[in-house]
């Protein structure tokens, strides 16, 4: 089942993951609900000011969130949790267009793991922001700032270990490395502390 992204659509950041879990958003409804990979994400925004609460589990749990809106390039499921290079060009007309609506608002970008990375770029520049060449490698904390157009306000982009089981329970990523990265975030698209 397709997952839509989740937050409101006026959101100053986006935060773009990989795709619904097959245990989590594809059970629930929701990205990044109902797993442990959004456990960690949205007590991590809700400990920055971004999340009303810092559980999700279904869909109407009262989970809010302020200025951020949670996305991913795949919107279904992937077999193994591993979406295709034909499951990112089927389901990328929906990025696309979700970011394209966030575009008149969008200050800063959150790239979950490599492939979202990978993914959000190519995204950006069709959509009228200028990329640098050649591309940034992703890691935890690359930032780049993608200049203003004529269409286009400037856009920070910044790149985060996902929050996969792998990751946080082998320390690769730690609960305070996510929120300074989100606080970080969070002041580049003038939300939240640190503004």
């Amino acid at each position: 089942r397709p997952v839509p992204g989740f937050g409101p659509p006026d959101a100053a950041l986006a935060v773009v993951g990989l795709a619904p879990a097959a245990h989590g958003g594809n059970r629930t409804g929701r990205m990044f609900t109902g797993d442990a990979s959004g456990d960690f994400l949205f007590a991590a925004l809700h400990a920055v000011g971004l999340a009303s609460q810092p559980t999700a589990t279904h869909r109407g749990d009262g989970l809010e969130l302020y200025g951020v809106r949670v996305t991913a390039p795949v919107h279904c499921a992937p077999p193994d949790n591993k979406p295709t290079p034909a499951e990112r060009r089927t389901c990328r007309p929906w990025l696309e267009t979700e970011l394209e609506f966030l575009a008149p608002n969008l200050r800063a970008v959150v790239a979950l793991g490599a492939v979202g990375w990978q993914a959000v770029l190519p995204v950006l520049g069709d959509a009228g922001w200028p990329l640098p060449r050649p591309r940034p490698a992703f890691g935890h904390g690359a930032e780049l700032t993608l200049p203003a157009t004529g269409r286009r306000r400037p856009l920070h982009v910044l790149g985060s270990y996902h929050p996969s089981q792998r990751n946080t329970f082998t320390g690769r990523l730690t609960f305070d490395m996510l929120v300074d990265l989100l606080t970080r975030a969070a002041r580049r698209a003038g939300l939240g502390r640190g503004d």
